[in-house]
């Protein structure tokens, strides 16, 4: 079936398309991959003998691939057919993170961990810069915030479910179930993915384009301090709650579930309303949000406190980067293969940069500066897309 048989559809002309799904659900494995070294944290630094500083790394490091990854791989894979592209890295994904359970020290996790994650460089950009050929222009703000609904289904079900089964059975448990979830989801990308499926090959003339368009980079900054911002604290969720206030593994799953649950929340509200609302209002909104939780981060010295100063951040947290790819989508559509390549890299960049800051932090000063450093980056993120919003009415794509 080609693409334009798909885009004729009765389903489509009355609603998203059926194909959309399996590329939620593929979001939500990549996400649960993603989270799934916060999520094991106290128990991958116990059982490889490391300081939980040291485990950070695996995140840092595995974020700084995905930077450079899903720009470069944009650009390599720009004329292979979805379908196949696709698939091809969940079966990757699926093959590094079983490889992963084989790991007796921290020193052989660490490039496994690392080469995983080139399916996410891969899969997330890529979903999104062909949805475009799948659904109408008026549908395509809402497409896309549709598909990224995985990564908040993956904090709704995927990061607890991982913390409590690396709590409880191991982190090669959790590493493996990330493993068989990816095979499904390359099954199921295979068999509902059309042929044909390939959006325009960018030139080097398109890549400058983007590269000196401010509205456009700007935006990709946006993201880089916003997701530095949240991963500077976000990576240490497990060792913080544990220090702070004895949290179990059991509790831990629990609060997840809890923010994984807003998460869901504030994603379907940014999918519903965002192309009534505006891109970037939404997106400003999303960020002031998560700012206010930081701010009041201090009070949550219990469970229950904790639970409460967190759902700000967690309305905030998902549909802020759904938002943005529709923001890119809407500057510049001719562009968005390499847009939402760049903005994919700035994502990663970002939880590259918090994550090591935040290890460095709790070195130097202790977990008390995390939620400073955060709200600093948030702060920082809003001006700077108040600025992005100034040069949008000028972009020429």
């Amino acid at each position: 079936m080609s693409s334009t048989t798909a885009l004729e559809t009765p389903a489509v002309r009355t609603g998203l398309p059926a194909v959309l799904w399996p590329l939620l659900f593929g979001n939500f494995v990549i996400g649960t991959g993603v989270m799934v070294v916060p999520g094991t944290l106290n128990e991958i630094s116990t059982s490889l003998d490391v300081s939980v500083a040291t485990a950070g790394q695996l995140i840092s490091a595995g974020a700084v691939l995905m930077c450079l990854g899903a720009p470069l791989l944009a650009a390599l894979a720009a004329g292979w057919d979805r379908r196949r592209l696709l698939a091809i890295s969940m079966v990757w994904y699926a093959a590094l993170h079983l490889a992963c359970i084989a790991a007796s020290s921290f020193t052989a996790l660490l490039p496994l961990r690392v080469a995983a994650m080139l399916a996410p460089a891969i899969f997330t950009p890529q979903a999104a810069a062909c949805v475009g050929l799948l659904v109408p222009a008026e549908q395509r703000g809402r497409a896309i915030t549709f598909i990224f609904l995985g990564w908040s289904v993956a904090s709704v079900l995927g990061m607890p479910l991982g913390a409590y089964v690396g709590g409880t059975l191991g982190w090669q448990s959790a590493f493996g179930l990330v493993g068989l979830l990816s095979l499904v989801s390359a099954v199921w990308v295979w068999r509902a993915m059309p042929d044909g499926v390939k959006p325009p090959a960018l030139t080097a003339a398109a890549w400058l384009e983007t590269l000196r368009s401010r509205a456009l980079m700007l935006c990709v900054l946006v993201t880089v301090l916003y997701a530095a911002g949240q991963f500077v604290l976000f990576s240490y969720f497990a060792p913080y709650y544990k220090q702070k206030i004895g949290i179990t593994p059991g509790e831990l799953s629990l609060l997840f579930l809890w923010f994984g649950a807003f998460g869901l929340i504030g994603n379907m509200l940014m999918s519903r309303h965002i192309d009534h609302f505006g891109a970037s209002r939404a997106i400003m909104l999303a960020i002031g949000l998560m700012a206010v939780s930081l701010l009041f981060w201090p009070l949550g010295t219990n469970l229950v406190m904790a639970a409460l100063i967190s759902i700000p951040w967690a309305l905030g947290c998902f549909s802020s980067n759904s938002a943005q790819q529709a923001r890119l989508v809407a500057i510049a559509p001719a562009l968005a293969a390499a847009s939402i390549a760049l903005n994919s890299s700035a994502m990663y960049a970002g939880q590259a940069i918090g994550a090591a800051s935040g290890g460095w932090l709790i070195v130097q000063a202790g977990m008390d500066t995390l939620h400073w450093a955060g709200f600093a980056g948030l702060v920082l993120a809003m001006a700077v897309s108040a600025l992005a919003t100034r040069y949008q009415g000028t972009h020429r794509a």
